[in-house]
């Protein structure tokens, strides 16, 4: 009698996956990297890996319908004469016109608008449809200087000096050449449809002493009036936020690596930066050993979603939430509705981020005349606003439930981690322990 071995089940690898091998066949294929946009789309600890601790007999909960919790912030108390008032604690990250339709960026403006924020403009400078529909406009400064001129500095109601991203911190913009229009070429004094490789470091400062020195300048540009932001990616957040202040800052935005891009090397995306889960205990412990904390604000981003996310960040320390790959959700963008024509760009609805190619079907991430016409900026900007809403009412939700009347009141002691990583991230105790990996016994 014989027997036979049966058949066992194929096991592939789990270093070389399908897509490793796929991008391997790529880049043997091309000779090129691979180019992208969007964020990080490997899983790291985020803030679904925190929960809060609701109030029961320890703890008083505010009645959701009769105490108040408030949502309003300061931004740039620190030296400007204006600082910025908000009716809620989230912002619209900087995602500039050339990346961004120009109805697009009016619908950010018209969104942040309806909900009392602010939207900022991005590389690339400030067009009129962004500045008419923005009550509240921050104006960032990057390397490239595109589009940059005194006049609109004093335009805007905040200036904002990014030295990194959190897609790719250590790295400059790129726009390709597909996405460089007649107006774009104009706004940025670049050939039409050449490709633009933007600086990854400021041309007339090289460290904190002579970013200081820039700060300073741009007060006197604009009289003293507009809170300076500084921007940085999350690599070193102690050390660069401790450093932003000593240079004047009067508001540190900390982007981390799931924050998007319009387009860079998907190895950047993928392989540099922190996650911002690890990036705000350390930054907020910079302001307090300062004493600046509240003094000078803290804004983070980089996968925010919804009034969860946006609550948590506050409990850790941070004074506001930036949000720009939800914002285009809201938009309209990666829309179902859309799918048939993802699929001829050979993705789907959700997966499309080949946003530097110009062909966004949705009308959002391109500089087609035809694509652009299906942004209805109205009826765009009301559902950024109806998003803003949702998040604000969630927010306050989880709020109430710890017993705060005001989302800053929210800390650290109203949270646990559900893993070693975000309790090490955060510096908050593992669920049902008091053990803060790396600061407390076990």
């Amino acid at each position: 009698m014989t027997y036979q071995n049966p058949p066992t089940t194929p096991r592939k690898s789990a270093t070389f996956d399908d897509y490793t091998m796929s991008e391997i066949r790529r880049a043997a294929a091309t000779g090129i990297y691979d180019i992208r946009g969007s964020g990080a789309k490997r899983k790291v600890p985020h803030f679904d890996d925190l929960l809060f601790l609701g109030a029961s007999i320890s703890r008083y909960a505010l009645e959701g319908y009769r105490e108040r919790c408030d949502t309003n912030v300061v931004l740039g108390t620190r030296f400007a004469k204006k600082p910025i008032e908000l009716k809620i604690p989230i912002t619209i990250a900087g995602m500039s016109f050339g990346s961004l339709s120009g109805p697009a960026k009016e619908a950010l403006g018209r969104g942040a608008s309806l909900s009392g924020t602010s939207t900022t403009t991005g590389d690339g400078g400030m067009t009129e449809e962004e500045r008419g529909h923005s009550e509240k406009l921050v104006y960032q400064m990057l390397p490239s200087r595109y589009g940059m001129n005194p006049r609109d500095l004093r335009r805007a109601d905040a200036i904002e000096v990014v030295v990194g991203q959190g897609a790719k911190p250590g790295g400059g913009g790129m726009l390709l050449g597909q996405k460089i229009s007649d107006r774009v070429a104009e706004m940025r004094t670049l050939p039409k449809g050449i490709d633009q490789r933007s600086a990854c470091r400021h041309p007339d400062w090289t460290g904190p002493d002579d970013l200081e020195i820039k700060i300073l300048e741009i007060r006197e540009i604009t009289d003293w009036e507009k809170p300076i932001y500084v921007k940085i990616g999350g690599t070193r957040p102690y050390y660069d936020t401790a450093l932003a202040v000593k240079a004047g800052a009067d508001v540190v935005v900390l982007d981390g690596m799931q924050g998007g891009t319009a387009a860079t090397q998907e190895v950047f995306i993928e392989h540099v930066g922190l996650p911002i889960l690890a990036c705000i205990r350390p930054a907020v412990q910079a302001l307090q050993d300062l004493g600046m904390h509240r003094k000078v604000q803290l804004i983070v981003s980089g996968g925010i979603r919804n009034g969860a996310d946006v609550a948590k960040a506050l409990a850790l320390g941070a004074d506001a939430v930036a949000v720009g790959t939800a914002a285009l959700i809201a938009l309209g963008d990666n829309d179902p509705h859309w799918e048939s024509e993802y699929q001829k760009l050979g993705t789907t609805a959700g997966a499309y981020d080949d946003w530097h190619e110009g062909k966004d079907p949705a009308g959002i991430t391109t500089q087609d005349a035809e694509l652009m016409k299906r942004v209805d900026p109205v009826a765009a900007g009301r559902r950024l606003a109806n998003y803003l809403k949702v998040m604000t009412l969630e927010a306050q939700t989880v709020a109430r439930a710890c017993g705060k009347n005001h989302l800053h009141n929210l800390e650290p002691e109203d949270l646990c981690a559900l893993t070693v990583e975000a309790a090490a991230m955060s510096g908050v105790p593992l669920a049902g322990t008091k053990w803060i990996p790396g600061q407390t016994q076990f």
